[in-house]
C-alpha cells in the first residue's frame, strides 16, 4: 500500500495535511521531524511531506533534518517552514520578509507543468509566514508567486522536489486539494488504495491478536467514537466484550436513560449501566482548573472501570474511543507542537493504569469514524450527532462544578438544542452548546434588579474538528433562544454569542 510520511515541525495544521491526503485515498502518517533516516527508510514511504512550523530555519534552536533526505529519490513536498527548510539545507537563502503575509492572498501561476497544473490563476491561498525565500538552490524553478512572496511555489521536477509557501491543506486555500492531488498522483505517481473496508478488517485482526481470549471492557459515552470502537472490538472478541455506560451526573438532560434504551434496542453487545453521578460532582467541588477537571474525571472513570472489571473477573483490556485529534491536542508526541488540552482518554489517564489499552480509532479523524460507522450499519442518529466532550458538562462550566450549576446549564443546553432542531440547523452544524461563565451581571426582571449568571451560545461549523468557523445565526433565532433561556431558567439574566473561529480559539471553552 502506498503511504505518505509527514515530518511534523510543529505546525497547527500538520494533522490537516494527513487528513487531506487520506481523503484523496492515500494512507498518511505523522512522525517527529527528527525521526532518523534509517527509520524513515524502514517505513518505505512512497512520498514525504515536510510540515510547516512556527520557527525560522536560521534560528539557533530551529528544528532541522539531514539534507540526505533530499538524496533518497523519494518525492517530497515542503509546506511553509518545510519549503524554507528544503531551500536552506540545499544551499539556498531564506531571510525575514520585508512584508509578512498572514491570511488570504492571490496566487499568480508562472509554470503549469507540474504542481500547479490545472490551477486557476489568481486563486486564493492561505499564507502564514514571516520569512521567505530570497535565493533558490540550483535546479529549482519558481512556479507561483504572490504580491509579497516571489517564491510561493518552487519545483525541481527531475528530482521530484516541490515546495509551497502557502498552506494547501487548509480549507481557505481554494484549490489546495487539487494541488495536493497533483503532488500525489501526477508527480509522485501514487495510487488510491486507502479505504475504510481494509481498515476494519486489519483492526479486527490486530485486536484479536492483541487480546486473545481475555475480556475487554469498553466505556460508552453515547458518542459515535466509543460506539464504533465497541463494534470493532465486538467483531474481534464477541462475548468477551463488556460495554459500560456511566451516569456521571455531567450528561445532558435525560441522556443516560435515552442511551441505555437505544443501546439495548439496536446492539447485541453486553451492556452494563452504572450510576456514579454523586461521586463525580463531589470530587469536582472547588476545582477551577480545566486541566484538573479533566484529570479528576479521567481517573474516576478508570477507577469505576477497575471496580466493574474486578466484579466481572478476567478483564485485562480497556477499549477507548480515542481518535486522532484527541491525541494531537492532548499529547503532541509526534513533533514540537504545543499542547492544547488533555483529553480524558489521553492526558487524563492515571499513571498507574492497570489495563492494557485497545484504541482502534487512534489514527482516524472524526469524519473517517463517521464513514466507518456507516459501513458498520450504525444508524444516522448516532453517526451525525454532535460531538460531546468525554468530561461532559464539566468542561462547559467555566469555574467550579456544582450540582446547581450543572442543573442550570443542562436546562439551557436543552433549550438551545430544541430551538436548533426546530430551525432545521442541527445537521448543518458541527456543534451547538451552551457555556456557563463564572461571572454575574446586573439585570432587570419584573421591575426588580437582578444579579445573575451569564451563559454563552456556541454554534460552529467544521469538517473534522481541527478547524472551525462560527455560524452566522439569524438574529431572530438568537433572540428566541435568549428569551427562552432568560425567561424559563431561574438564575440567568444574560446570554451572549461566541463568534470566535478555531484557530485562534478552540471549539470547547475548556
Amino acid at each position: 500500500m502506498d503511504s505518505v510520511l509527514i515530518l511534523d515541525f510543529g505546525s497547527q495544521y500538520t494533522q490537516l495535511i494527513a487528513r487531506k491526503i487520506r481523503g484523496l485515498g492515500v494512507y498518511s502518517e505523522i512522525v517527529p521531524y527528527n525521526l532518523s533516516l534509517s527509520k524513515i527508510k524502514r517505513k518505505q514511504p512512497s512520498a514525504v511531506v515536510l510540515s510547516g512550523g512556527p520557527q525560522s530555519v536560521y534560528q539557533k534552536d530551529a528544528p532541522l533534518i539531514s539534507a540526505e533526505i533530499f538524496e533518497m529519490g523519494i518525492p517530497l513536498l515542503g509546506i511553509c517552514y518545510g519549503l524554507q527548510l528544503m531551500v536552506y539545507l540545499m544551499n539556498g537563502k531564506v531571510a525575514p520578509s520585508s512584508k509578512k503575509e498572514y491570511g488570504f492572498v492571490r496566487l499568480n501561476i508562472l509554470d503549469r507543468k507540474g504542481l500547479l497544473a490545472g490551477i486557476k490563476n489568481g486563486g486564493q491561498v492561505w499564507m502564514s509566514h514571516g520569512d521567505s525565500v530570497e535565493e533558490l538552490p540550483p535546479g529549482f524553478v519558481i512556479s507561483g508567486r504572490t504580491s509579497n512572496c516571489p517564491a510561493a511555489s518552487i519545483e525541481w521536477r527531475e528530482r521530484k522536489l516541490y515546495g509551497v509557501q502557502f498552506h494547501p491543506e487548509v480549507i481557505h486555500t481554494e484549490q489546495g486539494k487539487k494541488i495536493l492531488a497533483n503532488f500525489l498522483f501526477s508527480q509522485a505517481k501514487l495510487r488510491h488504495n486507502w479505504h475504510m473496508e481494509s481498515f476494519v478488517e486489519r483492526k479486527t485482526e490486530e485486536i484479536r491478536q492483541q487480546v486473545g481470549g481475555k475480556r475487554v471492557i469498553c466505556g460508552l459515552s453515547g458518542g459515535v467514537d466509543s460506539l464504533v470502537t465497541a463494534l470493532i472490538v465486538h467483531r474481534a472478541v464477541r462475548d468477551n466484550l463488556y460495554c459500560i455506560l456511566v451516569d456521571n451526573g455531567l450528561l445532558r438532560k435525560s441522556q443516560y436513560q435515552d442511551l441505555m434504551g437505544k443501546f439495548q434496542k439496536h446492539f447485541v453487545f453486553n451492556l452494563l449501566g452504572v450510576d456514579y453521578s454523586q461521586m463525580f460532582v463531589e470530587k469536582l467541588r472547588k476545582v477551577i482548573s480545566p486541566e484538573r477537571k479533566r484529570k479528576i474525571i479521567g481517573e474516576l472513570f478508570i477507577r469505576i472501570f477497575e471496580k466493574e472489571a474486578e466484579r466481572l473477573g478476567g478483564v485485562e483490556f480497556l477499549a477507548q474511543g480515542t481518535i486522532y485529534p484527541d491525541v494531537i491536542e492532548s499529547n503532541p508526541v509526534k513533533g514540537p507542537s504545543s499542547k492544547i488540552k488533555s483529553h480524558h482518554n489521553v492526558g487524563g489517564l492515571p499513571s498507574n493504569l492497570k489495563f492494557k489499552l485497545v484504541e482502534p480509532l487512534r489514527e482516524l479523524f472524526k469524519d473517517e469514524v463517521r464513514l466507518l460507522a456507516k459501513q458498520l450499519g450504525v444508524g444516522r442518529e448516532f453517526i451525525f450527532q454532535h460531538p460531546f466532550p468525554g468530561p461532559g458538562l464539566a468542561v462547559r462550566i467555566v469555574g467550579e462544578v456544582t450540582e446547581e450549576r450543572v442543573d442550570l446549564l443542562r436546562e439551557a443546553d436543552e433549550i438551545l438544542l430544541q430551538e436548533i432542531k426546530r430551525a432545521g440547523l442541527y445537521d448543518r452544524l458541527w456543534q451547538a452548546f451552551v457555556v456557563l461563565l463564572p461571572v454575574r451581571s446586573v439585570g432587570v426582571m419584573g421591575d426588580q434588579r437582578t444579579y445573575q449568571s451569564v451563559v454563552v451560545i456556541r454554534l460552529v461549523r467544521s469538517v473534522d474538528g481541527m478547524t472551525a468557523d462560527w455560524y452566522p445565526a439569524k438574529s431572530e433565532l438568537l433572540a428566541c433562544i435568549s428569551n427562552r433561556i432568560v425567561n424559563e431558567i431561574s438564575g440567568v439574566n444574560r446570554v451572549v454569542y461566541d463568534i470566535t473561529t478555531k484557530p485562534p480559539g478552540t471549539i470547547e471553552w475548556e
